[in-house]
């Protein structure tokens, strides 16, 4: 499994909103194609503003043969949504290892 991480700064009076759209939208969409496993989104309690992003894939493949094109056209449409863009703060990528306990 792949975990792809993202953050953003929202302020605090999008928040709520910003993880409505996100979900309605990008989640929404991503669950549509193959190797989505699904995504959370955390808060970050001492600094309201932050936003992270933890989305699982089942490969790295699944997820990069995402058509950019696509990318771009829900990019677009969550932009509408929200009225302005928010720009990626972080961004990481994580192969989850799993190792044999005896």
């Amino acid at each position: 499994m792949v975990i792809e991480l993202l953050k953003f700064q929202v302020t605090r009076e999008a928040r709520a909103n910003y993880i409505q759209k996100d979900s309605e939208i990008w989640t929404t969409t991503l669950a549509k194609y193959p190797g989505f496993l699904g995504k959370e989104v955390w808060t970050n309690p001492n600094d309201p503003t932050e936003l992270i992003l933890i989305i699982r894939w089942a490969t790295r493949e699944q997820w990069q043969a995402i058509p950019g094109e696509d990318l771009q056209i829900i990019a677009a449409k969550f932009t509408q949504a929200m009225g302005e863009t928010y720009p990626i703060v972080e961004s990481a990528e994580f192969q989850v290892e799993k190792f044999l306990v005896t």
